[in-house]
């Protein structure tokens, strides 16, 4: 079988297609014939990271049909239209726990299907398990034409949240947000995020952020919050330090909350994925979410596909197509 590879390198890795040998389900896993895989910006790091050991499997999120299953699996049977969360989705075969996938609603393509869990998986514990939204509550997403911001905002409609205000450095991307339930997008390179933040809620603050940016925005975010608010953090594409005021942290009294998949245990990480289908799969199915695809590129050109996600000029989702 065809599978994408990161081969270690001394100034980093890059991704490869190679020939691997056929995979096996063992007890408890499902083997996936995948269709297609979303493309993720933590992949293109986690590669560019790679300098010593052998090569690994890539991809996190996959969609496609069960072509087996192992011993104990009754959840899944051959044929079965499943998508998940995983290691090594961007390939023709993936395995999975079956406890990592979720069925596909008939209304998804595959293309859709594949973009649908690592963000909405991440974002609904952003949101809802760490962030504990509630209705009325107001939220702040940063990075927000991202595919996790995408994700957050659609998932702080469906909570109640109001209002819902959205970030982003690109003035053509203010008018993309609202349709995806965006009260109020702000384009920092123009505005004070502070402000802007502050007319919308009448000097309250926000509740809860979900930010992707880090350092570079920490104390704006810190003084857009609430008394009681929650600020968590997902990435960190402006800067991983920080500087600020813990006075406004102690007057405040916030929660800083760090998420992350690297250092989750296995039951963990199935957790978030069963949360997320427990509270997600309904509303997909019926319609309610929805996010973009920018463009899909063939396995062969895996490559390419990282490249043009490093230019940073896409809204929506990148996706990966298997043969």
């Amino acid at each position: 079988m065809r599978a994408a590879l990161i081969i270690p390198g001394d100034n980093g890795g890059h991704v490869e297609v190679r020939s691997v040998p056929d995979l096996e389900p063992s007890a408890g896993q499902v083997l996936v014939r995948v269709r297609a895989s979303g493309l993720n910006r933590g992949e293109i790091g986690q590669a560019k990271a790679s300098r010593t050991g052998s090569p690994s499997p890539i991809g996190v999120e996959f969609a496609g049909e069960v072509a087996a299953v192992g011993e104990g699996v009754t959840a899944w049977q051959k044929g079965d239209r499943v998508m998940g969360h995983g290691r090594g989705g961007q390939a023709q075969y993936a395995l999975a726990d079956a406890r990592a996938l979720m069925r596909v609603p008939p209304s998804l393509s595959w293309i859709e299907a594949a973009s649908f869990p690592n963000v909405f998986i991440t974002a609904h514990d952003a949101v809802a398990t760490n962030g504990q939204l509630r209705a009325g509550e107001a939220i702040l997403v940063n990075a927000a034409s991202s595919g996790i911001g995408l994700a957050a905002i659609q998932i702080a409609s469906l909570l109640g949240a109001k209002p819902i205000i959205a970030t982003t450095r690109s003035a053509s991307k203010i008018e993309k947000l609202s349709p995806y339930g965006a009260n109020l997008a702000i384009d920092t390179t123009r505005q004070s995020q502070v402000d802007a933040v502050m007319d919308a809620t009448s000097h309250k603050g926000v509740d809860v952020i979900i930010d992707c940016v880090g350092g570079t925005v920490f104390e704006a975010n810190l003084a857009s919050l609430a008394v009681k608010g929650r600020l968590v953090n997902i990435g960190r594409l402006g800067s991983s330090t920080a500087q600020f005021d813990i006075t406004q942290l102690w007057l405040k009294r916030l929660k800083l909350i760090g998420v992350t998949f690297r250092t989750r245990s296995e039951e963990e990480r199935l957790a978030c994925i069963e949360a997320c289908a427990r509270d997600l799969l309904e509303p997909l199915a019926a319609g309610k979410l929805r996010w973009p695809i920018e463009r899909t590129w063939p396995l062969e050109q895996l490559a390419e596909a990282h490249a043009e996600m490093e230019r940073d000029q896409h809204f929506g989702k990148i996706v990966i197509t298997v043969d």
